[in-house]
């Protein structure tokens, strides 16, 4: 059984930073991209970034602010978030994207699995 596993989320001072984890067990995804969407209160899920092999991918909302990265041998993929945004503020859920699958940006329907999402808020 697949599971992800979010941690890192938290409530920043805008300007701030965070780091958030997402730990994967019941299969290795090595191969696979895995990603980061959020979702703020009354809007739709949205895309953040994705990581294939080392080539990472990110919405033009955090380009530049927000790096990504995986670390194979322990399943993991990471978000670094620097200098957070009010707009920031969301559920940011971890995801893996079906085998094979790759594009920019990724969309929900690429997703074969979800973590249960971290909070991140973001004061002003």
């Amino acid at each position: 059984q697949v599971q992800l596993v979010e941690s890192g989320g938290g409530l920043v001072q805008a300007g701030g930073s965070l780091r958030l984890s997402c730990a994967a067990s019941g299969r290795t995804f090595s191969s696979y991209a895995m990603g980061w969407f959020r979702q703020a209160p009354g809007k739709e899920r949205e895309f953040v970034a994705a990581i294939r092999w080392n080539f990472g991918i990110y919405a033009d909302s955090v380009k530049g602010r927000f790096i990504i990265s995986r670390d194979n041998a322990k399943n993991a993929v990471y978000l670094q978030m620097n200098s957070l945004k009010p707009e920031d503020t969301a559920v940011y859920y971890c995801a893996t994207a079906r085998y094979g699958i790759w594009r920019n940006p990724l969309i929900q329907s690429d997703i074969e699995y979800w973590g249960q999402g971290t909070q991140v808020t973001v004061s002003s």
